[in-house]
């Protein structure tokens, strides 16, 4: 079973300027933290994909124009308190599996080395019907 693990960030400033009060220290703790849980994924078997994302100020909104030339602009967005900031994909055996690898991301450390708790949304991916033969 494939679910994507959504981690949101708060809006800020559209800019990812929470990490800008941290330390240098807690910033290398927080990566380094997201980097052995990938690790383990990978030597799991069950990480398919992993992305992070530029900071919302780099959105686009693209619209199909006159022709099909596309059109792009810089909002309007769906007013929000958080923006997508990345997200894992990953291949498990059970819904459970998935809820406890975003448990354990979501608890990466921030400022003091205290847990974030980020909110990640866990879904599952949807898969084509079987082809019957």
């Amino acid at each position: 079973m494939k679910f994507i693990l959504m981690m949101h960030a708060p809006r800020g400033t559209g800019d990812w300027d929470i990490m800008t009060k941290w330390s240098q220290g807690e910033v290398e703790a927080h990566i380094q933290y997201l980097n052995d849980i990938n690790a383990d994924l990978r030597k799991a078997g069950e990480l398919v994909n992993i992305e992070g994302l530029m900071p919302p100020k780099h959105a686009r909104i693209v619209r199909a124009g006159k022709g099909g030339a596309p059109d792009v602009t810089d909002g309007p967005f769906a007013e929000s308190k958080e923006f997508l900031a990345g997200w894992w994909i990953v291949d498990v055996a059970t819904p459970e599996r998935a809820y406890a690898i975003a448990g354990r991301a979501s608890a990466a450390p921030g400022p003091g080395g205290k847990p974030l708790n980020m909110a990640i949304e866990v879904r599952e991916v949807m898969s084509a019907p079987p082809v019957e033969v």
